[in-house]
């Protein structure tokens, strides 16, 4: 072989020793980005897209179970690494990287203040099982709307109301499982960062949105059947919604926003985050809103809202506080039921209420603006919370809160109290008032004189209003020839004080291999409710509805006192795969009514709970990020005050309603896919109902002369709930929830007493649809937009009529864009633009007391937030 031709294995071998040169010398000219990303308390992040961006370079990557992430494979030079999960501030850093270097980044994601992405915490039995569920698509809601409807897309939950902006607390529902929060009946708690509303029904209460604005909204725990032991609620047959409010920022940040929408919609906010402040351990921020909007229909209703609130957290050696309070007035003017499927066909996008004064009693009754409700709202609280090294911990809270509510009607009468034995009518001289006593009856019309005047006999009355229906003579001035109309502007007044504490202590220790937590705590208010209602003269209801500022009879006027004691203690352990957990818990609880007028005699009544049990357990499995658990609770809900508003009714063999619930299931995450599945069986079996002394019910009760309260029958529920989130390439993702629910009433084993509640053994209960199902399809990013669809099965209305509601589709959309895509002098901006009902469905809406109310056509609102 000619050795100036080398031959194959020559060429062979060079290739090889020049493709290693290559390779040693891009391994030296090229570098790599690594890091984990992380929340705000240091927990890693999985599924996080983290997107590396330099000169002609674009490289993405998602985190790992452990929140790491490289990029690989980089020139040297200059890049911006950021990182985007849904429901968290985007977060971005710098960083230069020089030839063949490695350069660590580390990211922590802040849950992002706004209404569209809160973290939403469902199906948490603490213990039993933690699903953290990211919901895009609260981006769909409007901000002008209330923290209620953040909750509307998990799966078992659905949130019902009759205004676009959810203004109107009268119109508005929540089911959960068979369970429910109506203007009357509280079957769900609420609490405000772990502390007790204090009710949430119309007559007694605050729903959330009088304590916390959307925009300062930290996120929601929804503990659905087995609740966290340590909830401090005493109506939570069901379950717990616990609202939390946002934490300050970690630097000083200003926002604003406006917002614009159909029906007058409109809404200011301000917030000042203040940073370090008083040597950097403490931040605050102090926030304030004004909204406002009009009905739906045909927009006469006045709606206005102004809330103001401050949060500060401070970190003092071992000591962390926590203080916030809020400040809520509001007037609505509220939405009307309708009781018949045939009205509803008739014209389904009117409540028949009018906007125009009409001048005549009879029909001035429906006039929206004279069916008001003004209410304000206090609240605040102040917490400490002490570490004692890694093993004890220990928390102690104080709170207060003040409520105050008028709730107004139209009687189209004034109410005969004193017999003036067929003279002048007393109750329309004004200037006294007459305190307690009962109608002797009704004044429609008076003559001349001022006395009453009965309808011209035999005359018959062109009135038909199908509202009421026909009003008859009595209500007509044509029957009434020379008499004068007059009206009554009745006022309900509302108010509760509350003042209460709560200490928890927690305790980690080790007993052998096997970890151990023993957690215990007291939580103790005291509260007073009033309760009033006075009458007032409208002075001409011919012209408008202005009334006497002395009101001619103070019906009634109570005081309900209540204490509350709540004790619990849990021990749990951690032994390898398996987390197990016992716990019980007690309440002590006593309420009381006291006539102010001393004409009804005081009344108390213990509503103390029997030893309430709560366990489960949680096997992590060895497939990653797959968990099994089971979990027991039993639930209580104490006898309340409206129970003592009639007086007369004895509640001597009443107790305090109570509920098992047994919860079976398993969550798996993975880097992409999240997925939820859970099953459960309540059993409700000593509801509260009422029997007159009337009723047929037989030997069986021995009703008092004024009727009694019983326990018997209930609910029996069982179902499933399916929940997945599927993270897409493109910042795109897919969240759908799945619901199949059957609830049925339980008879109390007497058919009679079961005939006169109209319950019929194993008929669906009111307003709970058996079938629900979300799927949403979202984009994050600087260009957002997304879609969602929620279908809701038909529900039962009415337990005197075979009236069941349609089942429905609503679709709602949205699309948010950074003001950095039209300019980088708008990096700061963001515009929202949102669309609620978009096909503009008609349906049927919150479901109580055998009525309906209509759902809210389609509303489109736009938003602008200004950050710097």
């Amino acid at each position: 072989m000619d050795a100036s031709h080398p031959g194959p294995r020559r060429l062979g071998l060079a290739a090889v020793l020049l493709a290693s040169a290559a390779a040693a010398a891009t391994a030296q000219t090229t570098g790599t980005v690594e890091g984990v990303v992380v929340d705000a308390d240091g927990t890693p992040l999985p599924g996080v897209t983290v997107t590396v961006t330099g000169p002609g370079v674009r490289q993405e990557r998602i985190t790992q179970s452990d929140g790491a992430y490289a990029s690989t494979g980089l020139s040297a030079g200059d890049y911006v690494v950021t990182a985007t999960l849904l429901g968290f501030e985007t977060a971005e850093s710098p960083v230069s990287l020089g030839a063949g270097a490695t350069e660590n980044v580390r990211l922590v994601l802040h849950v992002v203040r706004l209404l569209e992405t809160v973290t939403v915490v469902a199906e948490e039995p603490r213990t039993f099982a933690r699903n953290i569920v990211s919901q895009p698509m609260l981006l769909q809601q409007s901000k002008i709307t209330n923290v209620t409807s953040v909750v509307d897309n998990l799966p078992g939950v659905s949130v019902q109301e009759g205004d676009s902006y959810g203004f109107d607390d009268w119109s508005a529902n929540v089911a959960m499982r068979g369970f429910q929060v109506t203007i009357n009946d509280v079957q769900i708690g609420t609490t405000i960062d772990g502390f007790p509303n204090g009710t949430s029904d119309y007559w007694s209460g605050a729903k959330a949105n009088r304590f916390v604005d959307p925009m300062n909204l930290g996120g929601v725990e929804v503990s659905q059947g087995t609740a966290d032991i340590a909830s401090r609620s005493v109506e939570a047959l069901g379950g717990t919604f616990n609202y939390l409010t946002d934490d300050p920022a970690d630097e000083r940040t200003y926002t604003a926003s406006m917002t614009l929408g159909e029906y007058q919609g409109q809404r200011f906010f301000m917030r000042v985050d203040t940073g370090p402040i008083f040597g950097g351990n403490t931040r605050a921020w102090i926030a304030a809103t004004r909204q406002g909007a009009t009905d739906w229909m045909e927009g006469s209703a006045l709606n206005e809202r102004e809330h103001v609130a401050m949060k500060l957290v401070s970190s003092q050696g071992r000591v962390d506080l926590t203080s916030y309070i809020s400040y809520d007035n509001i007037h609505e003017d509220v939405y009307q039921r309708l009781y018949s499927d045939s009205d509803f066909r008739a014209n389904p996008r009117w409540d028949r209420l009018i906007g125009d004064w009409p001048g005549v009693p009879y029909l001035n009754q429906f006039y929206r603006r004279g069916w008001q409700t003004r209410r304000s709202n206090t609240f605040g609280y102040l917490k400490a919370d002490w570490s004692f090294g890694e093993e004890l911990s220990l928390s102690l809270a104080g709170y207060f809160h003040r409520n105050r509510g008028r709730g107004d009607w139209l009687p189209p009468y004034i109410v005969d109290i004193t017999d003036d034995g067929g003279g002048a009518e007393s109750e329309l001289f004004g200037g006294s008032t007459v305190r307690g006593g009962s109608q002797l009856g009704l004044i429609r019309f008076v003559g001349p004189d001022g006395a009453a005047v009965a309808p011209v006999p035999g005359c018959t009355s062109s009135f038909l209003f199908n509202y009421y229906g026909p009003g008859g003579p009595e209500v007509d001035p044509a029957c009434h020839p020379g008499a004068t109309a007059v009206q009554s502007y009745r006022h309900s007044h509302y108010g509760k004080d509350r003042v209460g504490v709560t200490l928890d202590q927690e305790w980690l220790t080790t007993i052998g291999n096997t970890g151990s937590k023993l957690r215990a705590g007291i939580w103790y208010e005291d509260s007073k409710r009033d309760l009033g209602r006075d009458w007032h003269q409208i002075l001409d209801p011919v012209i408008n509805f202005q009334w006497h500022a002395t009101p001619y009879w103070h019906q009634y006027q109570w005081e309900f006192p209540q204490s509350v004691m709540m004790l619990y203690a849990e021990e749990t352990l951690y032994a390898g795969r398996f987390t197990l957990a016992g716990g019980l818990k007690k309440y002590l609880v006593d309420v009381s009514r006291e006539d102010q007028f001393l004409v009804d005699p005081n009344l108390t009544v213990d509503s103390d709970s029997s030893l309430l049990l709560s366990g489960g357990v949680t096997y992590e499995t060895p497939v990653e990020g797959l968990d099994l658990f089971a979990g027991y609770a039993e639930n209580f809900r104490a006898i309340g005050s409206t129970l003592l508003e009639v007086p007369g009714r004895s509640l001597a063999a009443l107790e305090p309603e109570t509920a098992s619930n047994i919860d079976v299931g398993l969550q798996y995450s993975a880097e992409r896919l999240a997925l939820s599945a859970t099953g459960y069986v309540i059993d409700f079996d000593n509801r509260i109902f009422y029997l007159g002394p009337q009723t047929p019910a037989g030997p069986n009760y021995l009703i008092p002369g004024g009727g009694a309260y019983f326990n018997a029958g209930g609910i029996e529920t069982n179902g499933v709930e399916l929940s997945a989130t599927v993270q897409m390439p493109h910042q795109l993702s897919l969240y759908t929830a799945y619901t199949l629910n059957n609830s049925e009433y339980v008879g109390s084993g007497d058919a009679l007493v079961d005939a006169n509640q109209n319950i019929m053994p194993g008929t669906d209960v009111t307003g709970v649809p058996d079938r629900l199902w979300v799927v949403s399809l979202d984009r994050s990013g600087p260009l957002s937009a997304g879609i969602s669809a929620k279908y809701t099965s038909a529900r039962r209305v009415s337990l005197v009529a075979d009236w069941t509601t349609d089942d429905y589709w609503l679709m709602d959309a949205y699309v948010v864009f950074s003001g950095e895509v039209l300019s980088d002098l708008l990096r700061s901006t963001t515009f929202e633009l949102v669309a609620n009902n978009l096909f503009d469905e008609a349906y049927l809406s919150a479901i109580t007391e055998n009525a309906a109310w209509l759902g809210a056509s389609r509303s489109v609102s736009m938003t602008v937030t200004f950050s710097f």
